[in-house]
Formats: structure tokens, C-alpha cells, sequence
């Protein structure tokens, strides 16, 4: 017998019983969209969470201040600063592997620009901020060192902030007034959308930082060069975590901090915690993939449950086909084309 006369048998016997044979093609129809389904879900969380870690920035920490302790009660996180920009120019220097040390202050202010006005985040930085949080601008420029060192009054716009003033219009040049003080604007930042914790990330304006000091922000920031964090950005990631343990060395030493003391500042290193939320990501992606796999098992054992119940109603078929002249392997291979073709 041959190959195309036991297809030409197999498809035959298909259609004899065509509800059946769909019936048993659906579990593996289902199986499969399952397989493709649970996959794509899973690559589509990984894929968020390597977003969300690009706008934060890659191989970025952060060094905030500590708790200050009244008798037996701690106070929150930053109640006791002592971080200055001093710190983050001796990380930067002293040691390996760091990249960007950047020391910023923080407040928020109320901005005004003709008619409009709109209440923000103010960041101060120095120039090498954008580069460490893997911001980019979109139109502009940055700050530049001579503009730092004379406390220049200029001013760098996220998105949101820029429409909320401005709408339309092009900001670039423009004035806005934050803390009664006029900023020219000179950069327009690339938009970024929500942040992990769901804060709009363009909702921001950045300043020099010596200016911030000065004229906007105040308060215990005056005192000396005393700052609100320190952006660290490493330029290998598998050397984040050796790092972070000298940062604390080196910490410890300018506070002149006793061995039983404790630290007097906290180390935020976020790629840690994303990179537990991908691996949680990757191991739901792994749960999900198992669940479709076992859709694809159930179907295929349709199949046989099928196939078996094919060649026991066929029994007088096979026999006569046997006993005139087909061979064992003949009937072999027309079932298992018509399981082929229903797979």
C-alpha cells in the first residue's frame, strides 16, 4: 500500500467523522493560543519592569539621610541629615567603579509663567545629574559649570510642567517665576511617564544647584554645603554591591562615626529592588508557561483517547484489510497520519 493511497484512507476516515475529529483538534487549538497567550503575558511583565528600571536609571543608588532618636523614640528616615555635597565629591574621587556622585537638594514650589501657574517638584543638581539618571533633553541644554559656580537663575522643564505653563507653546527662552524668583528657561526634558511607585516623573523643574541653595529652596540647606541626597550612578553593574559597602566605609569615616554607632545615613540601591521584581516577573512567566504546557499535554491525551477509540471501532476494518494483504505497518502508518493531521 502505498503513501499517498494510506493518506488518501486517513483523510477519509477523518472526514467520515469530522465533528469528532474537531471536537479533538480543539483541545490542542486551545492549548496552543494558551501557550502563546501565557508567554506573551509574561514577556509583556518583564518588558515593564526593564522599563521601569531604564527610567529610573540603571546602576543608580541613592544615599539619603538618617533617623535622628529623641530618649527611646526614632524618628523617620531624614530626620537627621548630615549628608553634604563634600560626601558626594569624596565618593566620586576616592572610589573605583563610580561613575557619577551627585549631590542634590529637593522642595516643592509653586511656579508662575504669565496667567498660568502650577505647583511642582524643584530639583536642585549639578550638571552631571542628567547623565546619572539617564535623563535626556529634548530641546535646550544643560547647565553649564560657569552657571553653577554665579548661582545663574536658569531653569530645565519636564513635560508636564512645560504644558501645564506654557501648553503649546515652545518654552525654550521663556520666563517663569518660582519662589518669586524670574528663571529663564533653557531646556525642555524628553518625557519619561510614571515612575514604579506611579509619581508622574515629568512633573519636575531642575535649577543649578547652588541657586536653589540660595534664592529658592533655603531652610537647613544654607547651612554649609548640607544637601537632601546624593545620586551615585556605578558604571559596572555586577560591581553595584561592592560599591555600596565602600560608600558605607567611606561614609562612616568623614562622620567619624564610633564602630558601635549606628549609620547616620541610609544607602537606597534600586536596581536590588527591581531586580527582584523581574525575577518575581520571570518566575510568574515560568508558572504561566507550566499552566499552558499542561493545556497542550490535555489536549494531545484527547488525541489518543481519540485514536484509541478510532482503532477499537475499526477492528473488522483492520482485519480485512489485513487479511488481504495489507501489512501490519501499513495500518500503523495511516493512524498515525490521521493523528499527525489532527495534531
Amino acid at each position: 500500500m502505498s503513501f499517498l493511497d494510506t493518506m488518501t484512507t486517513a483523510i477519509a476516515s477523518l472526514r467520515a467523522n469530522i465533528l469528532r475529529s474537531f471536537l479533538t483538534t480543539l483541545g490542542i487549538i486551545i492549548g496552543v493560543a494558551a501557550v502563546i497567550v501565557m508567554i506573551a503575558i509574561g514577556a509583556g511583565a518583564e518588558s515593564q519592569v526593564d522599563a521601569m528600571m531604564r527610567s529610573l536609571g540603571t546602576n543608580v543608588m541613592f544615599i539619603v539621610p538618617g533617623t535622628a532618636q529623641s530618649g527611646r523614640v526614632r524618628l523617620g528616615t531624614g530626620t537627621y541629615n548630615t549628608i553634604t555635597a563634600r560626601d558626594a565629591q569624596a565618593i566620586g574621587e576616592e572610589l573605583e567603579h563610580v561613575q557619577y556622585s551627585v549631590p542634590v537638594v529637593r522642595g516643592t514650589r509653586q511656579l508662575v509663567a504669565g496667567a498660568s501657574n502650577w505647583s511642582t517638584r524643584i530639583y536642585g543638581i549639578l550638571p552631571d545629574y542628567l547623565p546619572a539618571r539617564d535623563w535626556v533633553i529634548a530641546e535646550g541644554r544643560n547647565f553649564t559649570a560657569m552657571e553653577i559656580e554665579h548661582n545663574a537663575k536658569v531653569a530645565i522643564l519636564g513635560k508636564t510642567v512645560a504644558h501645564e505653563l506654557f501648553g503649546d507653546e515652545d518654552p525654550l527662552g521663556r520666563k517663569v517665576r518660582i519662589a518669586n524668583t524670574p528663571f529663564h528657561v533653557i531646556g525642555l526634558l524628553e518625557e519619561r511617564g510614571q515612575s514604579p511607585m506611579g509619581t508622574d516623573q515629568d512633573d519636575t523643574a531642575m535649577i543649578p544647584l547652588t541657586t536653589a541653595k540660595k534664592r529658592v529652596i533655603g531652610g537647613r540647606q544654607r547651612q554649609a554645603d548640607l544637601v537632601d541626597f546624593i545620586t551615585v550612578k556605578v558604571d559596572q553593574a555586577d560591581k553595584i554591591g561592592d560599591v555600596e559597602r565602600n560608600i558605607r566605609l567611606l561614609m562612616r569615616q568623614r562622620h567619624r562615626l564610633p564602630v558601635e554607632a549606628q549609620d547616620d545615613f541610609r544607602i537606597r540601591n534600586l536596581a536590588e529592588l527591581l531586580n527582584k521584581r523581574k525575577a518575581a516577573s520571570r518566575l510568574m512567566s515560568m508558572l504561566l508557561a507550566a499552566v499552558a504546557a499542561i493545556c497542550m499535554v490535555v489536549g494531545g491525551i484527547g488525541i489518543m483517547n481519540i485514536m484509541l477509540v478510532s482503532v477499537s471501532e475499526r477492528t473488522r476494518e483492520i482485519g480485512l484489510r489485513i487479511a488481504v494483504g495489507a501489512r501490519q505497518g501499513d495500518i500503523l502508518r495511516q493512524f498515525l497520519i490521521e493523528s499527525l493531521m489532527l495534531s
